[in-house]
């Protein structure tokens, strides 16, 4: 029977055992970043029908894995979902089989289309493609993981790192049509063949995110 809701006592569980981990991340993947994920992985459920619990854990566990190596975190977080036992108390081990597989297809990087509803749900909610919050995760990443760089080794950083996912032929794929993402992508996307715009965009965030002149 399809959840167009997801259960109290399930929310009470993920939001005072599993959420709170976040606080340990970096600032692109941190308590902000996977109550945005699931809020649009909730609205996604609702407009494709797709089971409100299964979507609401998938969302909250995806990214639990940076608790390890960043490359493989998607893994990682398919693992710590299916060895919670706690979870079989609201899913069958079907249900936490299919919500494995969707947390470790969520990647963008990944070179599958993911397996399920349920992967393309999560991985969709986990695009903010709004051109401004995309430019200021990636300059907060820069910033955490490059401090010895200075400001234009940052934008040297930054324009591969867009190229690389975010241009006509880069890496990132969405899996659900007439989104809000889709829009949003073709928004950047167009900031992306102007360098001169997004070198603005980029001087006022940088500015914002360190700091820095």
């Amino acid at each position: 029977m399809i959840n167009n809701t997801a259960s109290l006592d399930l929310v009470e569980f993920v939001e005072t055992q599993i959420l709170p981990r976040y606080a340990d991340f970096d600032k692109a993947h941190n308590l902000s970043h996977v109550t945005r994920v699931i809020r649009r992985s909730i609205d996604l459920a609702r407009q494709t029908g797709a089971d409100m619990n299964m979507v609401y854990v998938i969302a909250a566990y995806h990214d639990l894995g940076l608790s390890g190596p960043r490359a493989i975190h998607h893994l990682t977080s398919g693992k710590i979902l299916i060895q919670d036992a706690r979870l079989k108390r609201w899913f069958s081990p079907e249900q936490l089989k299919v919500m494995k597989e969707a947390v470790e297809d969520h990647r963008a990087s990944a070179s599958h289309t993911p397996r399920s509803i349920y992967g393309k749900i999560v991985a969709e909610a986990d695009r903010d493609l709004h051109p401004e919050t995309v430019i200021r995760r990636t300059i907060q990443f820069g910033l955490a993981n490059y401090p010895e760089m200075d400001k234009e080794g940052h934008w040297r950083r930054f324009c591969q790192h867009m190229a690389e996912k975010y241009a006509v032929n880069g890496y990132i794929r969405l899996w659900i049509q007439g989104s809000e993402n889709e829009r949003n992508l073709n928004e950047l996307r167009s900031l992306i063949v102007n360098p001169t715009e997004m070198r603005k965009v980029f001087d006022k965030i940088f500015l914002e995110e360190s700091g820095a002149i």
